[in-house]
């Protein structure tokens, strides 16, 4: 196969996604990668009630539930022949 140095191969680039993984294991490997991993999810209180806040926010603009939520086939969220709800 001929070398595609520096040519838009489009979706799927594979040396762009070998790269790209390349680098994310170095990151996950590395001190800083390991502190950011074991700090993932820790939140304080503060932030932990401004997130609960801007969830209550977005709820009260929502129109309703997401269909797809209850389907989770990304169908039409209507019940099949001979289902019930």
């Amino acid at each position: 196969m001929a070398e595609r140095e520096g040519k838009n191969q489009g979706e799927g680039d594979k040396e762009s996604d070998r790269r790209f993984r390349e680098a994310q294991s170095e990151f996950v490997h590395s001190e800083e990668g390991k502190r950011k991993i074991r700090q993932a999810g820790k939140v304080s209180e503060e932030e932990a009630r401004k997130l609960r806040e801007a969830e209550e926010k977005a709820k009260a603009h929502a129109k309703g539930e997401d269909p797809t939520i209850r389907n989770q086939t990304g169908g039409s969220g209507q019940p099949k022949p001979g289902e019930d709800r």
